[in-house]
């Protein structure tokens, strides 16, 4: 479901937005974005606040479909030390990132992760991994 090489725990992040850029550098990395999306996801939330936090400890980082978008694509951090963005459900210690190059594609994606992260206490087991190896385990 998501690739190992799009996995990284016990990730530093001084704050919200290094902690989006990290987990949207995965995706650059693996050229399925271009930077210009990490930048519209961090925008995202600047303009719209803290949307991204969907439940306690877990943040859904995305943008809308664009030309920034190569491929449809997944990644996935842990943080070592968790970070606020403003929510209540801080602090963030799961950075979850979604790129899809249309809208129905992006709808299909964001149900079929979310029917993931909602199995019983699957967060608080990658939360606790301590490697890429681990997580993936998990999911």
């Amino acid at each position: 479901m998501i690739k190992k090489e799009n996995v990284l725990a016990r990730v530093s992040a001084n704050d919200w937005r290094e902690a989006i850029r990290e987990v949207g550098n995965l995706l650059v990395n693996a050229k399925s974005v271009t930077p210009a999306y990490v930048d519209a996801m961090i925008e995202a939330v600047e303009e719209m606040g803290p949307y991204i936090v969907i439940m306690p400890g877990f943040a859904l980082a995305h943008a809308a479909p664009s030309e920034a978008v190569l491929a449809n694509d997944a990644a996935l951090i842990t943080l070592k030390e968790g970070v606020d963005f403003g929510s209540t459900n801080d602090p963030v210690h799961i950075v979850f990132c979604v790129s899809c190059v249309d809208k129905e594609s992006h709808k299909k994606s964001l149900q079929q992760y979310a029917r993931l992260f909602l199995k019983d206490e699957i967060l608080e087991k990658i939360k606790n991994a301590q490697s890429a190896n681990e997580i993936v385990e998990c999911l």
